[in-house]
């Protein structure tokens, strides 16, 4: 007569491991806070307005300056009107900025170290900065460690 033992294979035990590793990265990926993803975004988003900015400054041979106001942004010395107009306001609610001065982005090819500081009204001390050394363009400096 043959002996049957009970248990559980390697295979099937394997498996389950398996699914619960993918399960737990699922879960992982979805308490992201979205938003800080938001702020990155928004982030990203400032940075190439601030190279479209500066480059139709260089275009036209117009000083163009761009500065915070509440709920979005202005364009100093830049016709923004028509259908190829920057925008003026925040993609995200609640976003706020902070700049030293407002942000010369040309006619010049090299303009000064310029930076514009971002966060959330509801998060204040998660924030991004967009930056430039005068040279290169506009990019994102992260001010903590990048979660």
């Amino acid at each position: 007569m043959r002996q049957r033992f009970s248990g559980f294979t390697l295979l099937e035990l394997l498996v389950v491991v398996a699914l619960i590793a993918v399960g737990t990265v699922g879960v992982g990926l979805a308490l992201r806070d979205s938003g800080q993803a938001a702020l990155e975004a928004q982030a990203q988003a400032l940075a190439a307005l601030l190279e479209s900015g500066r480059a139709q400054s260089r275009a036209t041979g117009v000083p163009v300056r761009w500065k915070p106001v509440p709920g979005g942004f202005e364009w100093v010395g830049l016709d923004n009107s028509g259908p190829d107009a920057l925008p003026t306001t925040w993609r995200t609610e609640g976003i706020q900025a902070q700049v030293a001065a407002p942000l010369l982005l040309g006619p010049e090819p090299l303009i000064g170290a310029q930076s514009v500081q971002l966060w959330r009204a509801e998060q204040p001390q998660q924030r991004i900065t967009v930056a430039t050394n005068g040279v290169g363009p506009f990019a994102i400096v992260y001010n903590e460690s990048k979660p």
